[in-house]
């Protein structure tokens, strides 16, 4: 199975590992960033996280050939906290999230992530939820697709595609992504269709809200940082402008002093920043990984380190 590893350096770099450390990897996928974390913590811990049961089999394999000293959760992201709680963790060295789709969920097209192979329209994470693409397609109505699409796939043509998605849908089921692609390409045109790629868009709407991914990142920020160390570090690699700006906007909130205290000589503890931003600007895939993995091009990374407890 392939999986590329997206800014695996800069990540692990970010993190500042150490060897004793207790660090969590927020979205285990097929383990490439876990594998790399627990060769460097030979007297530590790894915390693993993924709602993907598929991924988790295969990458509990990988991590067992370096050693054992970790714990998967199957479960979402959104559960860390209670989690680690319930393990008797209550701060960590560091916490990595990579919000990408893994390489084999996109190219298995059984698993309805690919706009490129037909498959049922699915696009679950987690297999046991109810909310299926199917069923977004299916029955939400006019007025909430539009708000999808433009919202969350930001596509410009949203109302063309919506109208045509509500035609088909009173003569027969729409059930399979080449399907839909079909009917993306019919709504804009081939012209629009192969210069934009407005199919790429309207999947990542579909799929953001099947596994309702902005909301739970926004709400699982906040507990990271709080879960941190003094000194701990939080790496976050996005993939989309709507993820990036949940990132950037927490990142500023909290590094920043209490807008309630600014011009004060002196700033009490409670309104000072708890965190710092290592980097002030993302950092993105350097030539050499956009060789090999040109998925890379979209990505970008955030750091911060807790500075109060």
């Amino acid at each position: 199975m392939k999986h590329y590893s997206v800014l695996l350096k800069e990540s692990l770099d970010g993190l500042n590992l150490k060897e004793d450390g207790i660090y969590v990897d927020a979205t285990l996928g097929y383990g490439g960033h876990s594998t790399k974390i627990l060769e460097k913590i030979e007297k530590g811990h790894l915390f693993a996280f993924d709602k993907d049961l598929e991924a988790i089999i295969y990458a509990q394999e990988r991590l067992l050939n370096i050693r054992t000293n970790f714990t998967i959760f199957h479960s979402d992201f959104s559960q860390m906290k209670r989690c680690l709680e319930e393990k008797g963790i209550q701060k960590v060295d560091g916490i990595l999230f990579d919000l990408g789709v893994s390489s084999p969920q996109i190219d298995e097209g059984t698993r309805g992530f690919s706009f490129m192979q037909d498959g049922p329209l699915d696009m679950r994470m987690n297999t046991k939820q109810n909310l299926t693409a199917k069923e977004v397609v299916g029955t939400y109505s006019k007025a909430d697709l539009l708000d999808l699409f433009y919202t969350y796939g930001e596509e410009k043509r949203s109302k063309q595609i919506v109208d045509e998605i509500m035609r088909v849908r009173t003569k027969k089921e729409i059930t399979t992504t080449l399907e839909l692609v079909d009917i993306i390409q019919t709504a804009v045109g081939s012209k629009y269709f192969y210069k934009e790629h407005p199919e790429r868009k309207i999947f990542q709407a579909i799929r953001i809200e099947v596994n309702n991914e902005l909301h739970v990142l926004e709400s699982v920020l906040p507990d990271a940082i709080d879960l941190l160390k003094m000194g701990g570090r939080l790496c976050v690699i996005t993939f989309h402008s709507l993820e990036d700006r949940i990132v950037k906007r927490i990142f500023k909130q909290y590094s920043e002093v209490d807008e309630m205290v600014k011009g004060l000589p002196s700033i009490p503890t409670e309104y000072q920043p708890t965190i710092k931003l290592i980097t002030k600007k993302p950092l993105i895939a350097s030539d050499s990984e956009l060789k090999e993995n040109t998925r890379s091009k979209s990505a970008k990374l955030r750091i911060i380190e807790k500075v109060i407890e």
